[in-house]
């Protein structure tokens, strides 16, 4: 069985998401506010909303329970093949290669359950992740048109900008009123979907 990776999976997907938030140190002079150009910074909003961290501190929790859910699978399969390679010479060849068939198929069904709730984890976030994108976008239309904007850049895309033409704090504040927190548990993944490779997020 491959070694227990769903929690570090789900933990550096979140870890990567908010050390993105950290943004470079500014500079002394910023430049002018540019009329009708605002900028919006989507992963410090997932990384730094009260909703975005509620998701952060549940998927943790959750990982740590599949985690748990998997832990005896390994234990039991690591027990089981120690015992078989000090008995196994002394065990007639058929009785030998049954133990060996036997073990090999409780160690694919247990590499089966671990691929199943990888993939319901990933789903799990990517749902929560579309609940708060869901909630943000009428916010930030809002402020596009109370802030006079014109053009709306992803902060991914700008080096260095002047911050008074940044939207992203006013919009976690608006979503901490919208989405102070959200609720959820490991979601099973749909059956059109678990039948298609699962995509890293």
């Amino acid at each position: 069985m491959k070694a227990l990776i769903i929690a570090a999976t789900a933990a550096a997907t979140l870890v990567a998401t908010a050390a993105s938030a950290q943004q470079a140190a500014a500079p002394a002079n910023p430049g002018p506010v540019i009329p009708g150009v605002c900028v919006y910074y989507n992963a410090r909003l997932l990384a730094q909303s009260a909703a975005g961290q509620a998701v952060e501190a549940r998927m943790q929790q959750l990982a740590q329970e599949v985690q748990g859910e998997l832990q005896p699978y390994a234990t039991a399969l690591q027990t089981e093949a120690q015992q078989l390679q000090a008995s196994g010479a002394s065990l007639p060849a058929d009785q030998l290669q049954q133990r060996r068939q036997a073990l090999q198929q409780r160690a694919q069904e247990a590499q089966q359950l671990e691929s199943t709730r990888e993939n319901e984890l990933r789903y799990t976030l990517a749902m929560q992740r579309q609940a708060i994108t869901e909630a943000v976008s009428p916010i930030l239309t809002a402020l596009y048109q109370e802030k006079g904007c014109g053009l709306l850049l992803d902060r991914e895309s700008v080096f260095m900008m002047n911050p008074a033409m940044d939207l992203t704090e006013t919009a976690i504040q608006r979503l901490n009123t919208a989405l102070p927190t959200l609720s959820f548990n490991r979601m099973a993944v749909p059956a059109q979907q678990s039948q298609q490779p699962a995509a890293a997020n």
